[in-house]
């Protein structure tokens, strides 16, 4: 079965960032797996989220909780890397 367009394009993200996570240090690792969003900023992603799940988002709200759910994937993707260097570093 070929994989969803969201799974494929998790796929190229993760290769891409690849050369991030082969550069970070033990604690700029640790600082990005560290990383959570400001609580304005989850409180907006989840007024959003709610909205949009019941379809009551205009277009630019649409527009901004796309936004916000590519950037959180990216972090996503980032603090993932991340823990393996801090892995990668305890096993060593």
């Amino acid at each position: 079965m070929a994989p969803t367009t969201a799974a494929r394009n998790h796929q190229i993200l993760d290769q891409f960032l690849n050369p991030v996570r082969d550069i970070l240090t033990p604690e700029v690792a640790k600082a990005i797996a560290d990383l959570r969003a400001e609580p304005a900023t989850q409180e907006r992603i989840e007024d959003l989220a709610g909205r949009h799940h019941e379809g009551q988002l205009t277009p630019d709200e649409l527009a901004e909780y796309e936004a916000l759910v590519s950037g959180a994937n990216l972090i996503a993707v980032l603090q993932a890397k991340a823990r393996s260097v801090l892995t990668r570093r305890r096993a060593s």
